[in-house]
C-alpha cells in the first residue's frame, strides 16, 4: 500500500480492506457506499484510470440511478473530495484531475 493508502496492486483490496482504510478517515461504508465503490472500479475496469468527480457523477448514475449520481450526494456519502475518497476506498490510483 502507498504512503496515502492507495493501493499500488489492484488486486490486493478487498471489501475487507475498503471498510478499514475508511475506518481509519472516520468513515463507516454502508451499502451506499459499497455501491459507488462498485461503479468506480467497473469503470477503472473499462478506461483504465480513476473517474474524476464529472466521470464519477455520470458513472454512479449510470449504475446507481440518476439520484445516486448528483454531486451533492455523493459529497454526502464521501465528505470533502469524493472522487479521491471513492478511489481510495475502491483500491483505485488517485485520480489524475484531483488535486
Amino acid at each position: 500500500m502507498s504512503d496515502k493508502n492507495y493501493l499500488n496492486k489492484l488486486a490486493d483490496w478487498s471489501w475487507d480492506q475498503a471498510s478499514n482504510i475508511a475506518a481509519e478517515d472516520a468513515v463507516e461504508l454502508e451499502t451506499e457506499h459499497l455501491q459507488v465503490l462498485d461503479a468506480a472500479r467497473r469503470f477503472y475496469d473499462q478506461y483504465g484510470f480513476s473517474p474524476s468527480m464529472r466521470p464519477l457523477c455520470k458513472t454512479v448514475a449510470e449504475h446507481c440511478g440518476l439520484e445516486k449520481g448528483r454531486s451533492i450526494y455523493l459529497l454526502q456519502l464521501f465528505p470533502g473530495s469524493p472522487a479521491k475518497l471513492v478511489a481510495k476506498y475502491a483500491g483505485l490510483p488517485k485520480p489524475k484531475n484531483c488535486i
